[in-house]
């Protein structure tokens, strides 16, 4: 069976498998929804998602948050998005 085709910060693209986590290289199940708009290129109400397994769940926080695009995060389970 092919792997899923990867998407930025190693994310699944489409459908296949279970949802995996963003970090770089990076194929651990996702635990957390890092939700983050970039107000340059998004309306503010537009919300843009990155999922984190627990490992990369703080280094792809502090990603977003230094350039002010975190607005939250929610654990994978509880996500409604």
């Amino acid at each position: 069976m092919d792997s899923p085709t990867l998407g930025l910060f190693g994310g699944p693209e489409g459908p296949e498998g279970p949802p995996v986590c963003s970090g770089k290289g990076c194929r651990k199940p996702a635990e957390w929804v890092l939700v983050w708009n970039n107000p340059k290129l998004h309306t503010p109400d537009r919300r843009k998602t990155w999922l984190a397994c627990e490992e990369h769940r703080e280094h792809l926080s502090q990603f977003l948050g230094v350039r002010g695009f975190l607005k939250e995060v929610v654990a994978f389970a509880d996500w409604q998005g």
